[in-house]
C-alpha cells in the first residue's frame, strides 16, 4: 500500500459555492460524501465554501468549516492558518478546479508546500485547456471534431472561413456550457465569441465543426494511482448532440448501443483517462454517428460532475467516497465496496434495471424567458427514477417533475420539436397521441427511433387508459406492459 495517506493528517476541501444554474446541489452531494470518506481514514478535514445553506458546511460533515468567499486571497489566509498538507479541488465543480489552478499559478501551493491530492494540476489543465486537450487526443489517436482553440477573434474567424456553419463554440474553464452555443451564422458567431472570451478565465474559446444530430454518450470513469481503471456507468442522452447533457433526458445504461459500439467507446474512455493521468473520477463525453459507426471525443470533465452524482445514485457506487480515498493514495483493489462491504471497489457495477433522468426548468415561474434549449444549461434541477424497463422508469421520472398539466397545441408541436424547447418531450408524446409517424418526429428531432418507439408505446397505453372501460383487466395489462415488458435495442 502506498504511504501517501499516512503522511496526510489534514486536508483542505474546496466547495462549489452558491447553487447556480449548471453548478447545483450535486456538487454538495459529492463534497459531503468525500469529507465523510476522508474522516473515516482519520484525516482532519477543513472545508471552505461560501454557501451556508449546504450540508457540506455542517459541523458534522467537516472538522473545520470556513464560510468565506471562494477567492484565492481568502484561501491563502485559510491555508496559512490551518496548514493543511493536502488539497482536494475535484469535489467543488468548476469553481474548485479553477481555484486550484489559480493557487498553483500564483505560487501559493508551492509557498505553503500544499500537495494536490488526486487529480493534479497538469491533468486539470490538460483536460480543461482546449488546445492542450486537442493535442493530447491527436497524440493518442482519439478522434475529435476539427477545431481551433482560439485566443483571439482573428484565429476564430480564420477557422470559420474554411468550415461551414453551424459551428460550436465552447469557452475554456467554464461550467454547464456557460458562454458557449451554436453559431448558425456570422451574427451568432460574433456574439458567442465576445461572450466566450469574456467568460473564459484563460480568454480562450474552442471553435469546432458541428456534429449536431449525432448520438451523445457519457462514460463515468474511475482510475487510481496504480493505473487501475473501471467504468462506473455509461449513459445515453435521448436528445442528440446540440442539447447540453444537463438539458437532456438521460437514460442509464445506454439503450441503443450495440455491444461493439459500447466496447469501442469504453476502450477509448480507458485510454483517455490513462493519458490524462486522472486519479479519481471523471466524465468523458462522446458523439457517435450511429449510421456510420464514426465517433469523436467531445470533452472530459476531470472532476466529479452533475453526471457523476447521477451515475453514483443510479448504480449505488459511491463515486465521491472512493475518489477521496484514491486521493489519499489507496488503490481500487484496497477500498471496500460500501454497499457489499466485502468486494473491492475495483468491481464494475452491473445494472439489470433502467434509470431515467429528466431535467426541471424554471420556465413555469419565469414565463417570459426564452424556452429554447441548447448547449448552455438553463435547467435548475432534475428528477431520477428507476424501473425494470425504460417505460416504467420514464413514467416515474416524468411524473416526478411535478409540472402542472402541460397542454401542447397541435400547431405548436413542430416548433417544440425542431427548436427544441423544454417542452420537447411533452410535444413528442402529444404528436404520438395524435398519430404522427415516428419517422417524421425522428426527422425533426434526430432522436433515435428506438426511443420514439418506446414513447409511442407509452402514448398508446395512455390512449387505452383514457378510452377503454377501466377495470381489473385493463389495469393488469397496463401494469404488465409497464413493469414486465422487456424489449432489447435493435
Amino acid at each position: 500500500m502506498k504511504l501517501v495517506g499516512k503522511n496526510i493528517e489534514k486536508v483542505l476541501v474546496i466547495g462549489s459555492g452558491p447553487i447556480v444554474i449548471g453548478q447545483s446541489a450535486e456538487f454538495d452531494y459529492s463534497g459531503s460524501q468525500a469529507c465523510a470518506s476522508l474522516r473515516a481514514e482519520g484525516v482532519k478535514v477543513v472545508v471552505v465554501n461560501s454557501n451556508p445553506a449546504t450540508i457540506q458546511t455542517d459541523k458534522e460533515i467537516a472538522d473545520i468549516v470556513y464560510i468565506e468567499p471562494l477567492r484565492a486571497d481568502f484561501l491563502e489566509r485559510i491555508i496559512e492558518k490551518e496548514k493543511p498538507q493536502g488539497l482536494i479541488a475535484t469535489m467543488g465543480g468548476q469553481t474548485g478546479l479553477n481555484l486550484a489552478v489559480e493557487l498553483h499559478k500564483k505560487g501559493i501551493l508551492k509557498k505553503y508546500n500544499l500537495k494536490m491530492l488526486g487529480t493534479g494540476i497538469e491533468s486539470i489543465e490538460m483536460a480543461e485547456d482546449r488546445g492542450k486537450f486537442k493535442s493530447l487526443m491527436q497524440k493518442i489517436g482519439e478522434p475529435i471534431p476539427e477545431s481551433v482553440a482560439a485566443n483571439s477573434a482573428g484565429e476564430a474567424w480564420e477557422f470559420a472561413a474554411t468550415h461551414p456553419f453551424p459551428l460550436i463554440l465552447r469557452p475554456a474553464f467554464t461550467l454547464g456550457g456557460t458562454g458557449g452555443g451554436i453559431a448558425r451564422g456570422k451574427e451568432d458567431f460574433d456574439k458567442l465569441l465576445e461572450l466566450g472570451f469574456a467568460l473564459s478565465p484563460t480568454h480562450q474559446v474552442l471553435v469546432e465543426q458541428s456534429v449536431l444530430g449525432w448520438g451523445e454518450f457519457e462514460y463515468e470513469m474511475m482510475r487510481d494511482s496504480y493505473d487501475n481503471c473501471i467504468t462506473i456507468c455509461n449513459m445515453e442522452n435521448i436528445d442528440p448532440m446540440g442539447v447540453h447533457t444537463g438539458e437532456s433526458v438521460v437514460v442509464a445504461p445506454s439503450q441503443t448501443l450495440s455491444d461493439d459500439e459500447h466496447q469501442m467507446l469504453r476502450s477509448a474512455a480507458i485510454k483517455i483517462i490513462r493519458a490524462l493521468k486522472i486519479e479519481g473520477g471523471c466524465n468523458i463525453q462522446f458523439a457517435l454517428n450511429q449510421k456510420t459507426g464514426e465517433y469523436v471525443v467531445v470533452e472530459v470533465n476531470p472532476r466529479l460532475s452533475r453526471s457523476s452524482a447521477l451515475a453514483s445514485k443510479a448504480t449505488g457506487y459511491p463515486i465521491a467516497r472512493v475518489a477521496a480515498k484514491i486521493a489519499l493514495g489507496l488503490g481500487l483493489h484496497e477500498i471496500k465496496n460500501a454497499v457489499t462491504k466485502t468486494t473491492p471497489a475495483a468491481f464494475e457495477p452491473s445494472l439489470d434495471y433502467c434509470v431515467v433522468k429528466i431535467p426541471r426548468w424554471p420556465f413555469d415561474k419565469i414565463p417570459e424567458s426564452n424556452r429554447v434549449i441548447g448547449t448552455q444549461m438553463k435547467s435548475t434541477g432534475e428528477t431520477m427514477a428507476i424501473g425494470r424497463t425504460f417505460e416504467e422508469a420514464f413514467g416515474k421520472a416524468l411524473r416526478s417533475v411535478e409540472m402542472k398539466k402541460v397542454k401542447i397545441q397541435p400547431k405548436d408541436i413542430e416548433h417544440h420539436l425542431a427548436a427544441p424547447t423544454d417542452l420537447r418531450i411533452y410535444a413528442i408524446l402529444e404528436a404520438l397521441r395524435l398519430g404522427w409517424e415516428k419517422e417524421k418526429i425522428n426527422k425533426l428531432t434526430e432522436i433515435h427511433l428506438w426511443f420514439l418507439d418506446r414513447l409511442d408505446a407509452y402514448a398508446n397505453m395512455e390512449n387505452r387508459l383514457k378510452r377503454e372501460v377501466f377495470g381489473r383487466k385493463l389495469l393488469y395489462e397496463a401494469k404488465v406492459w409497464a413493469i414486465l415488458t422487456s424489449r432489447l435495442p435493435p
